[in-house]
């Protein structure tokens, strides 16, 4: 397996162009000293096989629940929630609730009582012990869900695995590549899992791409081009402008964490930002990130202003002996091209039926059971998460490094 170091992520340069009310900023990645560069970050010992005809991949490994219901274990994990406040803390929660033969939910933490008053009354809620965070962390349980606001997921995952917990950490891991890097190497050094909530991972149109790049299908991928916008009211747009990367920190690391899962770590790294009502507000509404790489190019955009943003959310990756068209993403819906038959697809475009989900976040939670079991790794290491953390920061023009901001103006910029 090709690594890097946790530490190597520095950046070359960096300039700014201001442009009206939108700029541009653009990254070139530095490779780490004495390291490979890596053409795939997940785990090889993910997949079945060995050599180019390593097949089985995340059809099989990453993804054993694939037909949702595996077998309970004699004990079943003791588990709990910590936070109400993010935007899939609801539906984290009734999948670990639904899933009741695996899992028993021994608690939620939620410290601001006004809020934890106006969730009680909802269905997933009803009925969960309350807990302090102090009660839950120094208690007989596994795992917990970290679910708080986007700022406090990485301090309250640094406390969960202080305390020897495995974690589910919803999207993005902050805004602080030293303090992400700081809490992966906390859970390496404890043996301990963190599996991010990029619900992508386990879309089976997802699950199926992933299998046929690693069988090779597609042949050299030369282009990934993704969409993830949604419409956003002044309610929302107010709540997201506490972030300075806008949707795309936000809700395209979805994307961006699929696109690093195909392609590795990018080279170069140039986004381009717009605030398309600065009289309102500060949000960063209408965005686009290419990410350069030795034999592709790869385009995510993320749109807040788009009324369709929802069904017109893409994902589409071409090679040189195929393509994989996913639109939009939920539910699935799968077209794809090879240039010869390839397994039981014929040459030419065809469409694909994809296995529905039993639910959104059943499969990621039956995963984390598996892993913590024994039975298997979690395909997504340590070090693919540091760099679509990387990638998800400069695609937003956050910053990466205090020493070097990626949208320090260039000498020249206007």
């Amino acid at each position: 397996m090709k690594r890097f170091n946790n530490a190597g992520t520095l950046l070359k340069d960096s300039k700014r162009v201001v442009n009206g009310s939108g700029h541009q900023a653009s990254i070139l990645l530095k490779k780490p000293r004495g390291s490979i560069q890596m053409e795939k970050i997940i785990s090889r010992r993910s997949f079945v096989g060995a050599g180019q005809a390593a097949v089985a991949g995340l059809m099989t490994s990453c993804l054993i629940p694939s037909v949702h219901g595996i077998q309970p274990a004699t004990r079943k994990i003791r588990i709990g929630q910590i936070g109400t406040r993010h935007p899939h803390a609801a539906g984290k929660l009734a999948a670990i609730r639904g899933l009741d033969t695996i899992f028993e939910l021994v608690g939620v933490v939620e410290t601001d009582a006004e809020r934890r008053e106006s969730v009680s009354g909802s269905e997933v809620y009803r009925n969960v012990a309350w807990m302090s965070q102090n009660d839950l962390l120094n208690c007989n349980v596994d795992a917990i869900a970290v679910e708080t606001q986007v700022s406090q997921l990485v301090p309250t995952a640094m406390q969960c695995l202080t305390a020897g917990k495995h974690i589910h950490l919803d999207k993005p891991a902050g805004m602080s590549m030293p303090a992400c890097r700081a809490m992966h190497r906390q859970a390496d050094q404890k043996g301990l899992t963190i599996q991010m909530g990029y619900m992508l991972r386990y879309n089976p149109a997802f699950v199926l791409l992933f299998d046929i790049v690693q069988k090779g299908w597609l042949g050299r991928i030369t282009e990934v081009t993704a969409e993830m916008g949604k419409w956003a009211n002044d309610s929302l747009r107010q709540e997201l402008s506490e972030f300075s990367g806008g949707g795309m920190f936000e809700l395209a690391c979805h994307v961006i964490d699929a696109m690093v899962t195909i392609l590795g770590r990018p080279d170069q790294i140039t986004a381009h930002n717009r605030s398309s009502y600065p009289n309102k507000d500060n949000f960063l509404d209408n965005q686009l990130a290419v990410f350069d790489y030795p034999n592709a190019i790869a385009t995510v955009r993320c749109n807040h202003i788009d009324p369709f943003g929802f069904p017109r959310r893409h994902f589409h990756v071409v090679g040189e002996q195929g393509a994989f068209e996913i639109n939009p993403l939920e539910p699935p819906k799968v077209r794809v091209a090879f240039d010869r038959p390839r397994g039981h697809f014929k040459k030419g475009f065809q469409q694909v039926e994809v296995p529905p989900s039993s639910g959104r976040y059943d499969a990621e939670f039956e995963d984390l059971a598996n892993v913590i079991q024994g039975k298997k790794e979690l395909a997504w290491n340590s070090q693919h998460d540091l760099t679509v953390q990387e990638s998800v920061l400069l695609a937003s023009g956050m910053k990466v490094s205090p020493m070097l901001s990626p949208t320090k103006p260039a000498r020249d910029s206007k």
